[in-house]
């Protein structure tokens, strides 16, 4: 399953430095398109928010 952004993302842009498949788009609440999603887990170990995580 591919990861999911919560509504607890601050947008601060970590994340998407991160994903090495340009799986995360910008905005208020950054999302993770899980076609692209490779299911690494990089995004989430960098989220100071702790709103990344595996959908279920």
């Amino acid at each position: 399953m591919a990861y999911k952004i919560s509504e607890d993302c601050a947008a601060c842009g970590t994340c998407i430095d991160e994903c090495a498949v340009g799986a995360i788009s910008e905005g208020d609440i950054y999302m993770i398109d899980p076609d692209l999603c490779v299911e690494c887990g990089s995004c989430a170990a960098v989220c100071p928010m702790g709103a990344i995580s595996k959908e279920d």
